[in-house]
């Protein structure tokens, strides 16, 4: 049965405290990989493997790392862990390695990463950091997946081009054209300050729905107070 304190790490992962929307860190790698949702997924997910093998080996070893020293340390057991997936996707994923293997170093200097490792792994049990690394992994993979979805349609119309080479030939089925016809492109997308608009929007939107929740969760307290007996 899951307990309270997992629930809110879940939610606050991937929406209350999202490393993107709520905490706006990491974005250095979310604007860069993002031309396509193939391309974000795959930095997703290698940030989430990442993020969860960092969690769960500083939550263990907490009791025994020196606090004077503790940064270093975390430091170097992120850029062993990230130089480990780099291999693995170079020997594996050869492909898709050639499009991101230039980002995949660049995980080590994700302050989203050293930041959950400090103010939360060195300090919680191991089921509860590792379930953290994971979950705020998930959350900022669908930010990256959201954002290079919009960029991807917006600029050529196609949707995970290529995510054969992330999942293999049986994922081919998820390229898809969303947008058909003679649809020539907004190449403003496929740039840098694509990234950056696409972004403002998808945190407006967050906003939106924020602002919403509270106008419905304020319009339901007088209806739960009117409910509750009165004392005499």
């Amino acid at each position: 049965m899951i307990d309270a304190t997992s629930k809110k790490i879940v939610t606050d992962s991937l929406w209350d405290n999202n490393i993107v929307f709520s905490q706006m860190i990491g974005l250095c790698p979310l604007l860069a990989v993002t031309g396509t949702a193939t391309n974000g997924l795959g930095m997703g997910l290698a940030t989430t493997v990442v993020m969860l093998i960092c969690s769960a080996l500083i939550s263990y070893g907490r009791l025994f790392i020196p606090q004077e020293i503790r940064i270093p340390i975390f430091v170097v057991l992120i850029a062993m862990i990230v130089t480990a997936v780099d291999l693995i996707m170079n020997a594996w994923m050869h492909d898709l390695h050639k499009v991101l293997g230039l980002f995949i170093p660049l995980i080590v200097t994700n302050c989203a990463i050293l930041g959950r490792a400090e103010a939360y792994a060195s300090r919680n049990p191991v089921f509860h950091a590792t379930l953290d690394g994971l979950m705020m992994g998930v959350g900022f993979t669908v930010a990256l997946v959201l954002l290079g979805a919009a960029r991807e349609i917006l600029a050529d119309g196609h949707l995970f081009s290529s995510a054969s080479l992330l999942l293999g030939p049986g994922f081919s089925w998820l390229e898809t054209t969303v947008i058909h016809g003679d649809y020539r492109g907004f190449l403003l997308m496929a740039l840098p300050p694509g990234g950056f608009l696409v972004m403002g929007f998808l945190l407006a939107g967050k906003k939106a729905v924020d602002k919403k929740l509270l106008a419905l969760k304020q319009a339901r307290l007088p209806q739960v107070n009117e409910q509750l007996p009165v004392e005499v």
